[in-house]
């Protein structure tokens, strides 16, 4: 009898101890991959989102955009991001994925601190990544060799810039290219005379941002249309997104994000943009 008891007395115990720890919390997540000009905001909105729902986990990876969009075109993950359209990409089909811009981002060349140039023009932007100018003694700064710093071919990031600063046909020169931003301007922070571009997030003290043409990178500017060399930020799926793919996607895209957030991480909400752009680059009615 005392043996049942104690039996007994253990069961109940045991629904104490589970009643104390409260009900068991359903483990979920996904993976995003891609552009790494966005990832500084989506991982930030992931751990946002993963704070306010228990159990829910966003796994952000970079890699670029080309990763991004081959990786969503291959069902490989849950969200493809993206700083270009799907359409722009060769051996995409766009058909299959849907697209859900979340963001404007700015890009600005910067320089390593100490070159004497602080603004430049359109052309001259041109001529340095062509390997026209060689020296920043040729653009009113110091006598010091300019070294070339280029994102990876698949970056969307060095897409946005080529499309806007190099014409048709043209090619950037043959340098060093990396696959981040955030390596990106380590490089030119460290080695003097280098140029390079990045995603307006990524911008610090480290490094000089500059103007083109008497125009300064700054959020104003793209919203107006005025600095040009920006882009949408898009989060891709391959086809509908339902569940916790679908959840998080309205979470970034809720008013709660868009006018906090966003703005907070240096992106730009796209509903504040006054002019827009469609796949070819055109200006169109902002409705």
């Amino acid at each position: 009898m005392r043996l049942k008891n104690s039996g007994l007395m253990v069961i109940i115990a045991l629904g104490f101890v589970l009643t104390a720890c409260g009900p068991v919390v359903e483990q979920e997540s996904i993976t995003v991959v891609g552009s790494t000009a966005l990832q500084p905001l989506v991982e930030a909105a992931g751990e946002q989102y993963g704070a306010e729902n228990a159990g829910k986990f966003i796994n952000v990876q970079g890699g670029g955009t080309g990763t991004g969009l081959s990786q969503i075109a291959a069902d490989a993950v849950d969200i493809g991001n993206s700083d270009i359209f799907a359409e722009e990409k060769e051996g995409i089909d766009a058909s299959k994925l849907v697209d859900h811009r979340v963001a404007v981002v700015g890009i600005t060349p910067i320089v390593t601190p100490g070159t004497g140039v602080t603004d430049i023009s359109l052309e001259e932007l041109n001529k340095v990544f062509r390997g026209k100018i060689t020296n920043w003694s040729e653009l009113g700064g110091k006598d010091l060799k300019i070294t070339v710093l280029n994102r990876a071919s698949g970056s969307g990031t060095r897409a946005t810039f080529e499309r806007w600063v190099l014409e048709e046909g043209q090619k950037s020169i043959i340098t060093q290219e990396q696959e981040a931003n955030g390596t990106v301007r380590q490089i030119v922070a460290s080695t003097p005379g280098t140029i390079s571009y990045v995603g307006f997030s990524y911008v610090n003290e480290d490094v000089v941002s500059l103007s083109i043409d008497g125009v300064e990178p700054t959020v104003e500017n793209v919203k107006t249309g005025d600095w040009v060399i920006w882009a949408y930020e898009h989060m891709y799926t391959n086809g509908e997104p339902t569940g916790l793919t679908k959840d998080f996607l309205e979470y970034i895209l809720s008013d709660e994000v868009q006018a906090t957030l966003i703005e907070a991480v240096g992106y730009i909400p796209a509903s504040q943009m006054e002019v827009e752009r469609d796949v070819e680059g055109n200006r169109i009615p902002v409705e």
